[in-house]
């Protein structure tokens, strides 16, 4: 229960001529001089400290305190006395004040001669006349003000307090609609800045994430959301980036993480995936320490850039170097070759034409010789042209281009295979587009690549199965295939099938 109390309006309270007496001017120039004092006055804590020392000098009372409660500043007062130096504090009982607040009517003052009654306590005033602060509709605190009789608080000196107390209200009303204004402007400008942030390392073609002390993830861009192994990034925020990233060894992560936290260095690492399609992926891994102001290390970024392109270029330079000896030796070693061929076509064809004129009867092996010798020659002419295109090669000279009968050399090609002895338990099939059109290429050329594709599809297929040549026409151009149902290659050897020399096979 409250301590009981009279309580009226301002106008009800008996009049006197003690403080202002009755001079109207006196309290429009203190009302001008107190709205120009707070017109630039935003701090609630500031116009309070204003306020109770204006009206304790204005109106002679021996003590003036203000209280109020605001959202984004708390409990907010401020106490005036007239004897600033006095040993005798003044205390404010802000629970029984916080009481009377939540009963009060609206726009109702109070006064009080009973010192139980008091909301000050300390400084001996027998008077004290309480005007409340609406804050937004609300009682949300009061102006007391002690004097030394009822007689020293005259009407006009009421209404003064009165329109002071509604003055405060106002810029306080204020102060916190520009404080919510700021705010909302600060948290508005905090959320587009981080939006802008995100976009920016969103739109960046490197793979970021960021984790704290705790190995948790707090950053996750979007290219890290791309890809075989990307993951959404509302699926890894906040989780332990160990849980997230699985298919990287835990204790070589673990300690990458733990160099970074420790030494405070940026460090480089290369890594390789294999992507779905089997393919070799290079990336170099960047891992950057975040300080803070004193020099601790917070969180690590782990910046990811694929440089598959540039090590593969790097690679096609070393490839071309590798392919620029292999000129050179071969063009020594074609003038070598070439003699001991030319002597067995000359042997070949010597041995064909004998042959013809009946030299050695008309039987089924005169035959067999017939068809092995042609198969002599044949193989020597092409050994010639391949070690012309080896010299062409060193030479950077391009082969003969001449019109090729496309059904003809993979059918051609099979047969060489076949009488090469590596045909058995293998069914050769031909899947060719009815009237393919004929290609100017390289027949040579051609030929050799389809028999070393044959040639390594039924290496791959020791217990036997099926070799398919495929031809067909695909957007205007011509499509060759050689299909096996062998084993297949594996992924680790995709990215080396076009080196020079490279086999798995054991020599």
């Amino acid at each position: 229960m409250l301590p009981s109390r009279t309580a009226h309006n301002a106008s009800e309270l008996p009049s006197s001529t003690g403080g202002f007496g009755h001079d109207a001017s006196v309290e429009l120039k203190f009302i001008a001089d107190l709205g120009r004092s707070l017109l630039f006055t935003v701090h609630p804590k500031k116009v309070a400290e204003r306020i109770t020392d204006a009206i304790r000098r204005e109106t002679g009372a021996m003590v003036c305190a203000m209280i109020t409660e605001l959202d984004h500043f708390g409990l907010v007062s401020a106490c005036s006395i007239t004897d600033p130096t006095s040993d005798e504090s003044v205390i404010l009982r802000r629970d029984r004040l916080r009481r009377w607040v939540e009963v009060l009517p609206p726009q109702v003052c109070v006064w009080s001669e009973r010192s139980e009654d008091f909301f000050l306590d300390g400084d001996g005033h027998a008077f004290e006349f309480v005007a409340p602060l609406h804050i937004n509709g609300n009682v949300r605190g009061a102006i007391i003000v002690g004097f030394d009789s009822p007689e020293d608080c005259p009407e006009n000196s009421r209404r003064l307090i009165e329109a002071a107390a509604q003055m405060v209200a106002m810029n306080i009303n204020l102060t916190a609609h520009y404080e919510a204004a700021i705010h909302s402007t600060v948290s508005e400008a905090r959320e587009q800045h981080r939006r802008f942030t995100e976009s920016v390392l969103d739109a960046l073609p490197i793979s970021i994430y960021v984790i704290d002390r705790d190995y948790r993830i707090v950053t996750w861009n979007r290219h890290r959301e791309l890809g075989n192994q990307g993951i959404p990034r509302d699926r890894v925020l906040g989780r332990h980036v160990f849980d997230v990233l699985t298919r990287y060894p835990k204790e070589r992560l673990t300690s990458e993480f733990e160099r970074a936290f420790v030494t405070g260095n940026i460090e480089l690492i290369e890594q390789q995936t294999i992507d779905e399609k089997g393919m070799t992926r290079h990336w170099l891994v960047s891992k950057v320490p975040m300080k803070n102001e004193s020099g601790e290390v917070t969180h690590v970024i782990t910046v990811g850039e694929d440089v598959t392109m540039r090590v593969e270029a790097i690679q096609a330079v070393a490839r071309a170097e590798k392919l620029a000896a292999v000129g050179r030796l071969a063009a020594g070693v074609v003038h070598e070759i070439n003699n001991p061929l030319a002597t067995i076509s000359a042997c070949a064809e010597s041995l064909e034409q004998r042959t013809e004129e009946g030299a050695y009867g008309v039987s089924t092996d005169a035959d067999d010789l017939r068809e092995y010798l042609e198969l002599i020659r044949s193989e020597a002419f092409r050994c010639k042209t391949i070690t012309t295109g080896l010299l062409d090669f060193s030479r950077s000279r391009p082969g003969d281009r001449l019109p090729v009968d496309l059904e003809e050399v993979l059918r051609s090609s099979a047969k060489l295979v076949n009488h090469q002895g590596r045909g058995r338990n293998i069914r050769f099939e031909f899947e060719i587009e009815p009237a393919m059109p004929t290609i100017v290429a390289d027949g040579g050329q051609l030929q050799q690549a389809l028999i070393s594709l044959a040639t390594n599809a039924i290496d791959a297929m020791p217990n036997g199965g099926v070799l398919t040549f495929r031809a067909s026409t695909v957007q205007g151009r011509v499509q060759i295939e050689v299909s096996d149902t062998g084993a297949g290659i594996p992924p680790g050897n995709m990215s080396k099938i076009f080196e020079p020399f490279f086999t798995t096979k054991e020599l």
